[in-house]
């Protein structure tokens, strides 16, 4: 019976078995029984499990290593303005002070180029590959480093920006849409939670060179920092030309040869019989236009024009708006933040902010290291609510010590300790919430002819919200305090209700089969469907018990 249900596994023709589940487990090799969210690819991926450390294997995590440099450029430069705002010798150069609407303006102009560059860079990654648009980002945002690290007027500093916005953006329609699409699907996760782990990779360097640099008694200590940021934009200019291009790419634009040589080496051991690869290849053929929308370079209809379009697209708003707009801005003004909970000194508000992205990429990596295992939807309503937890009792906090102050001229200690507690297990949900599946949820929710002109919209909404939170952060810190931390704790609960009943689960199917998902009438209800598999002691599936409709 087994030699049989295998051979029909391999033609991907899983069968329904009728007989009661005592008897099921009495058959050779049987262990227990799992509910996979699709029986074909668990049984595929069991089938041939790749090799984690070979030369294949090697290869394919230094081009998501070399995607990731994209998401470096933003989170250095996240970490870098927080602190250079703090130097004395960058406030005698262009006297902004720490608050207010020139550093709205220095900030906030980072997210308009932000906004305006990501249409153009879907044009370029549908046109020429995901490959050439990183490049191309990369060289904008060198240019935009030169202009801002030999500045010395405000203008001058703003139109540096506004290219290094415009730059990062380029590169991460490119790099977002390589990382899932060159993934393996039982990696497809993890690789998504590393890729977005590229913000620590800049925000931790950003915030210790800014610590050290300092103590350095000229405007190398904030031009220093600067010259820094262009490290990783050159980095992908060498590396891009070393990385294979994305076989989606290839399958879309007529070139299935390529793409099927790409999988057989990098997903299927370099087995031309692989079963992943021929679950792959065949989803692709069936799911992958030759002329769909990203041949026209006008044509964003179908993304809102078809019931699937609208839903797709729902998830990408979502998610998009929640990976800026959670509370995670007050991250761009944490010097300003401390100094509200009583932490004066610089060197003090500098080492807590290098400590905060430290500690953020640590819970980033561990929790990246279960995605694949854990349901995107569970993460995104539990850990919401949990954001909005802290936020609370960080405000309320906050609100004694303002009272305080007011009566005595002082406050308690130990209360600005727990808002501070507050606020770092607030930063640490966020890491384990939606930093790991900010890349991931709108890629895979998009399919493949819309991919990269959903990542644009979605690059437009992360710098439309990007550009409220560095402008209006600002303002609002100055002129409210602590009070602007309760626009969040009511917003983080509109998003948990939001994912909890309108969350799509993308987790344990490929990007191709998840068509079937978006095309039912209540996407977030077929999501959940399972497959019931009866596994053998080594893993692999010897029985179906049931199985939904995908």
């Amino acid at each position: 019976m087994t030699d049989r249900m295998g051979d029909e596994i391999e033609k991907l023709d899983v069968l329904h078995i009728e007989s009661d589940e005592s008897d099921l487990q009495l058959k050779a090799g049987a262990k227990d029984t799992k509910n996979v969210y699709n029986a074909e690819l668990y049984a595929a991926i069991h089938e041939d499990p790749i090799a984690k450390w070979s030369k294949s294997s090697r290869k394919l995590y230094f081009a998501i290593f070399t995607s990731l440099l994209c998401i470096v450029v933003a989170g250095y430069d996240a970490s870098l303005m927080t602190s250079l705002i703090a130097m004395e010798s960058f406030q005698e150069t262009f006297k902004t002070g720490p608050t207010g609407s020139t550093i709205s303006l220095i900030f906030g102009i980072y997210t308009v180029g932000g906004a305006i560059a990501p249409p153009f860079a879907a044009v370029i990654s549908d046109r020429y590959g995901r490959r050439i648009v990183m490049f191309v980002g990369a060289v904008i945002v060198i240019v935009g480093m030169l202009l801002t690290s030999t500045a010395n007027t405000v203008a001058q500093m703003v139109v540096g920006r506004l290219l290094l916005g415009a730059g990062g953006a380029v590169s991460s329609v490119g790099s977002g849409a390589y990382c899932l699409e060159i993934a393996p699907p039982q990696w497809r996760g993890r690789f998504g939670g590393l890729y977005m782990l590229g913000w620590f990779v800049g925000s931790i360097p950003a915030a210790a060179v800014t610590f050290g640099t300092n103590y350095i008694r000229s405007n190398l200590s904030w031009r220093l920092p600067l010259i820094l940021q262009a490290v990783a934009a050159g980095l992908i200019c060498l590396f891009v030309w070393f990385i294979p291009e994305s076989p989606r790419f290839y399958m879309a634009n007529g070139r299935e040869e390529e793409a099927a040589q790409f999988l057989v080496e990098y997903h299927g051991n370099n087995n031309p019989s692989s079963q992943l690869v021929a679950l792959e290849l065949s989803e692709m053929r069936d799911g992958i236009s030759l002329d769909g929308i990203d041949k026209r370079w006008w044509d964003y209809r179908p993304l809102f024009s078809t019931h699937s379009g609208r839903w797709r697209m729902l998830q990408v708003i979502m998610m998009s708006i929640a990976g800026q707009f959670s509370g995670n801005g007050l991250g761009y003004f944490n010097t300003v933040i401390f100094e509200n909970l009583g932490i004066t000194s610089v060197p003090r508000q500098l080492g807590y902010n290098l400590l905060g992205s430290v500690l953020g990429s640590i819970v980033t990596v561990f929790v990246s290291s279960f995605n694949d295992r854990i349901p995107r939807r569970m993460i995104l309503v539990g850990g919401t609510f949990y954001m909005a937890c802290m936020l609370a009792i960080n405000a309320g906090l906050s609100k004694v010590m303002a009272d305080q102050l007011a009566a005595n001229g002082t406050f308690s200690k130990s209360i600005a300790q727990g808002a501070l507690a507050a606020y770092f297990l607030f930063l640490l949900g966020q890491c384990a919430t939606n930093t790991p599946l900010q890349a991931i949820i709108p890629g895979e929710a998009l399919e493949n002819t819309t991919r990269a002109k959903g990542l644009a919209l979605s690059g437009i909404i992360i710098a439309a919200f990007s550009f409220i939170n560095q402008f209006a952060g600002p303002v609002a810190l100055g002129n409210i305090g602590y009070k602007y931390i309760w626009v969040f704790v009511g917003w983080d609960l509109v998003e948990t209700a939001g994912w909890y009943f309108f969350g799509v689960e993308s987790q344990g199917r490929t990007l191709e089969q998840l068509e079937w998902i978006y095309n039912q009438p209540n996407p977030v209800k077929a999501s959940l469907k399972v497959d019931r598999v009866v596994v053998a002691t080594d893993g692999h599936v010897v029985d179906v018990l049931e199985k939904n409709d995908a």
